[in-house]
């Protein structure tokens, strides 16, 4: 399936549920802060407005093009007002082009199903790795020291986002919404039966207990 995950610096009239049709899905996803990426797991594509509350567009755009995790996204500046020198600052800055706002749903979506599959199936890279951890993501698999450590779905999705996180403490509230999980909402004590589950997977194959529980605070992944 192809899949996008769309990245918005604002509310989207129309809504944020997920889209799918004939071998495309498309993710929503509502991004307020820099740090703070969402676990993505197709080609990214973010819809950036051009004046945001506390930073400018073009700021967020040259950001996004120095993270290795968001290299290759396609980035959409959100204009208030056809301006050309805002258009050509935006494209100086790393957009790839700009539409004229208010940015809604159908819009977006109308974008994404006008593109060629292979003009932006860039995707995301096959293999990251950690240490001795290293994350399959074609072939949907863990490892550690090359044993294959046995996950299901939520947890191979968290030990992901830890691995591209680390050294960062996260409460519950965030890897729920890190993991798309907010429609419908999940309880944050699940987050702990996931986190347990993770554990004690990778305890089985000699990780050691990398996963760390930071008090009134939430989980952290450690480097080794």
């Amino acid at each position: 399936m192809r899949r996008f995950d769309i990245l918005v610096t604002s509310d989207v009239p129309g809504g944020m549920a997920p889209f799918t049709h004939d071998g495309l899905h498309v993710s929503f996803h509502k991004w307020t802060s820099l740090e703070n990426l969402p676990l993505i797991e197709g080609s990214l594509w973010a819809f950036v407005d051009w004046m945001l509350p506390d930073i400018a567009g073009i700021e967020v755009c040259r950001r996004l093009r120095c993270n290795p995790l968001t290299l290759q996204a396609h980035i959409t500046i959100v204009l208030d007002e056809d301006d050309q020198d805002a258009r050509r600052k935006a494209l100086r800055a790393g957009a790839d082009d700009y539409l004229l706002g208010p940015v809604t749903r159908a819009t977006i979506l109308d974008r994404i199903l006008s593109v060629k599959q292979r003009d932006h199936d860039v995707g995301i890279s096959k293999t990251i790795t950690l240490g001795e951890l290293s994350i399959g993501l074609a072939s949907f698999q863990a490892r550690w020291q090359g044993v294959p450590i046995q996950l299901m779905p939520n947890e191979f999705r968290l030990l992901r986002f830890f691995v591209e996180h680390p050294e960062r403490v996260f409460t519950r509230s965030q890897l729920i919404a890190a993991l798309g999980k907010q429609d419908p909402p999940v309880d944050e004590r699940t987050v702990d039966v996931w986190i347990g589950r993770l554990r004690r997977a990778l305890h089985s194959v000699g990780a050691g207990e990398p996963l760390r529980t930071v008090r009134s605070l939430g989980y952290v992944l450690d480097l080794p």
